[in-house]
């Protein structure tokens, strides 16, 4: 007997044959969402805040490398190998291996502080050079300052510190009752002494010190000729026209304060650009006036260049006028500044009266 096949539909289950296992479906876990990487700063920004970060630390470094050489320079000053040069060029040497621990120091820590914030280094720089700031307030520094100063200016500033000790000298001698009274008189001619001063580009200071030693501010003519607050004689022809033109006059009045003033103040001008900026031989300038060709031809005839030069020749020549003229210049500072007259030797006067400077002489 024949057997008959019938073909199997599509889907259909062969017999004898288990049915295939249905895929079990996979179970999904939750995850969080990706998270987008921050959005970078401009590069201009990066930029900037790498050179505030590289200015505030640059200044700073300049104060601590003025202070240290300035210490060392007062500390080490001579001529000596074993007892200037040598630890000078020592403390050089050190300061530049402190420099280099510092900025390597800085680079370890900045690392983390980006990590909390784009601007912490730039931050903590800021405050590295406000302490810096306020350090360099310090009479310490000031007095570094002009060690360092001493150190770099050479002959000239070494003029300039003879000339400063002998003006503090001077206050420490001076009758400061005296002087004292003689400073209330300036207020009425204040105002045109700061534009005369301005204008010609001198110190104030220097202006009313002059006016101490000429008239003791009380207005007066004199036998040599000398009008006014500051006894004009004979300016120089230069110095009187250039008051006329910044005036607008034809002709000066001596006895007027402000043209006396103005001319005072011209004059001195005058003779700092003929002395090239030297104060103190400005000053003696001042005081001979121009005739005979002044002090210029004196300076020619020895053959004298500058302060120190013209030292053995200033026995024949008002000497102690620039240092009449600077302590009062420096007493008006300490009253205008202070509302005083601190006596020189008490307690650490000494040290704040030199940290304010001598009017002309600091720059």
């Amino acid at each position: 007997m024949k057997r008959s096949f019938r073909a199997r539909r599509p889907g259909e289950r062969q017999p004898g044959k288990p049915l295939p296992a249905r895929p079990r479906p996979q179970r999904t876990t939750w995850a969080p969402p990706p998270v987008r990487p921050a959005a970078r700063a401009p590069v201009w920004q990066s930029g900037l805040r790498l050179f505030l970060e590289g200015l505030l630390l640059a200044f700073t470094g300049l104060i601590a490398t003025m202070a240290v050489m300035g210490r060392a320079a007062g500390w080490f000053g001579g001529t000596g190998l074993t007892d200037s040069l040598l630890p000078f060029t020592g403390t050089v040497l050190l300061l530049a291996i402190a420099g280099s621990l510092f900025l390597w120091a800085w680079s370890r820590l900045r690392s983390r502080w980006l990590r909390a914030g784009p601007w912490r280094p730039a931050f903590a720089a800021l405050l590295v050079a406000l302490g810096g700031v306020l350090f360099a307030w310090r009479a310490d520094f000031q007095a570094d300052l002009r060690s360092l100063r001493t150190l770099v200016g050479g002959v000239e500033q070494a003029g300039r510190a003879a000339v400063a000790h002998q003006v503090y000298a001077a206050y420490r001698r001076a009758n400061l009752a005296a002087m004292q009274t003689i400073l209330r008189r300036t207020p009425p001619y204040g105002q045109p002494m700061r534009e005369a001063a301005r204008r010609n580009r001198i110190d104030v200071g220097v202006l009313v010190g002059i006016g101490v030693a000429e008239s003791s501010f009380v207005p007066r003519d004199s036998r040599d000729g000398g009008r006014g607050l500051f006894q004009i004689t004979a300016p120089p022809q230069a110095a009187a026209a250039r008051v006329r033109r910044l005036l607008g006059v034809d002709t000066l009045d001596y006895r007027n304060p402000r043209q006396n003033a103005w001319l005072a103040a011209a004059t001195l001008r005058h003779y700092l650009d003929e002395m090239r900026g030297d104060l103190f031989l400005a000053l003696l300038a001042y005081n001979i006036g121009p005739r005979n060709g002044g002090l210029l031809s004196i300076m020619r005839q020895y053959g004298a260049r500058d302060f120190f030069t013209i030292q053995p020749y200033l026995q024949h020549l008002p000497r102690d006028y620039p240092i009449r003229v600077l302590t009062a210049a420096l007493a008006y500072r300490l009253w205008d500044r202070l509302g005083a007259l601190p006596r020189y030797e008490d307690g650490d006067n000494a040290r704040v009266i030199q940290s304010l400077g001598i009017p002309g002489l600091e720059d």
